[in-house]
């Protein structure tokens, strides 16, 4: 004889869960935590870089393999200077200042130490580029600007906040994982795809000792 579990009791059961997630998601935010640093305007404004190319937004997916999970998102923003939005992320150099998870002094070679960090034996990263007008890409570098310290494990979620509220880009729609974000990216007109590939140890190792030689 099969047991059937009475609908009302599904939906009351559901409830339950759904009360019981929200009473704990502030806990769950506050254990995961925001990376606060700061550092003086002055020592941004020495370290702005504009890199003479025609304003564009990328984003960057973090891709673990092989199942090609989405595992980071983050935002490079070319405008009057060029930053990455790295929304809970973990890397870092000397002479790239950090306002909360804005990363300014983005030269290229920042720009391919920030990819060789991410793209190592365990994962890959998938490059997306969309050139913008002037006041787009001015917008969405006020936009990573003003969005703050993000918690960690909500980079997909900062990151897709952040581009539905430029236009040309309401289609991405909000999500926690970055694979979804990053296959709204994909559809956008005109985007510019490339995968990364690396087969570096998975603790950094290499592009650390490259940075600290640099």
């Amino acid at each position: 004889m099969r047991w059937q579990i009475p609908e009302a009791a599904l939906r009351a059961a559901a409830l339950v869960r759904r009360a019981v997630l929200w009473l704990l998601l502030p806990l769950m935010v506050a254990a995961c935590g925001a990376d606060h640093t700061y550092a003086p305007d002055d020592v941004v404004q020495k370290a702005a870089f504009h890199s003479g190319e025609p304003p564009s937004i990328t984003l960057f997916t973090v891709l673990r393999k092989p199942y090609d999970a989405g595992a980071h998102s983050a935002l490079m923003i070319d405008s009057t200077q060029r930053v990455i939005f790295d929304p809970a992320g973990t890397w870092g150099h000397p002479r790239v200042p950090v306002q909360n998870d804005v990363h300014y002094g983005i030269t290229e070679q920042m720009r391919k130490f920030y990819i060789d960090y991410h793209a190592r034996k365990s994962f890959d990263v998938m490059e997306q580029k969309v050139y913008v007008t002037p006041e787009v890409a001015a917008l969405a570098l006020r936009r990573v600007q003003e969005y703050g310290a993000v918690p960690k494990s909500f980079c997909a979620n900062a990151t897709s906040n952040v581009l539905r509220g430029i236009p040309g880009f309401e289609s991405i729609p909000g999500a926690l994982d970055p694979k979804r974000v990053m296959k709204a990216f994909g559809k956008l007109p005109g985007v510019i795809e490339e995968r990364h590939i690396d087969g570096d140890p998975d603790d950094h190792s290499g592009i650390l000792i490259v940075q600290a030689q640099e």
